[in-house]
């Protein structure tokens, strides 16, 4: 059977469910201005416009972040938080905040707490993979490599990638110039 069903067409939106459907999507997710214009656009592309004049998009996506509804600064720092936990580097949360369209004002405190995290955040991402301190052995030249690569695309510096992978299993290393 198809998967669409034989569904109903949606009508189209006006000012009123335009604003209903936003509300909606800010409650159930934690997003950004961006994300939020980007899905009032395709909402808007899906189901066509009714209303008077042009969609107000922009007006409405700032009242919500007036309203505090939407807040990027503090989605960029539960961003931030969520990738260090998991392992992840400097250079991948820059690169996960511009993906969410977080400007660099409201992403500056982000990325100040991945700079101070980043040591921590490299072991982490050592300790899921077993590699560096917290291999069971010395690797042979290839898995280091593939080690290597790994935390690299992970977002961490070079000489952070070293260190972490230089020290020997069982010994993890001090955090004094990062």
């Amino acid at each position: 059977m198809n998967a669409e069903r034989h569904k109903k067409p949606r009508p189209p939106l006006d000012g009123g469910s335009l604003e209903r459907i936003a509300l909606f999507y800010v409650g159930r997710y934690a997003t950004t201005r961006a994300k939020l214009r980007s899905y009032l656009a395709r909402k808007l592309r899906e189901r066509g416009w009714e209303g008077e004049g042009e969609p107000a998009i922009e007006p409405l996506v700032e009242r919500f972040s007036s309203l505090g509804y939407v807040d990027d600064g503090a989605f960029a720092v539960a961003r931030t938080a969520s990738l260090q936990r998991r392992g992840y580097g400097e250079r991948r949360v820059g690169q996960a905040l511009h993906a969410a369209g977080i400007e660099a004002a409201d992403a500056e405190r982000a990325k100040e707490q991945a700079r101070d995290g980043a040591f921590d955040a490299a072991l982490r991402f050592a300790e899921r993979r077993r590699i560096g301190p917290y291999a069971s052995a010395v690797p042979e030249r290839a898995a280091r490599e593939k080690a290597f690569a790994a935390m690299v695309r992970a977002g961490h510096s070079l000489d952070l990638v070293r260190r972490i992978l230089d020290a020997p299993p069982g010994q993890i290393p001090e955090c004094d110039i990062f």
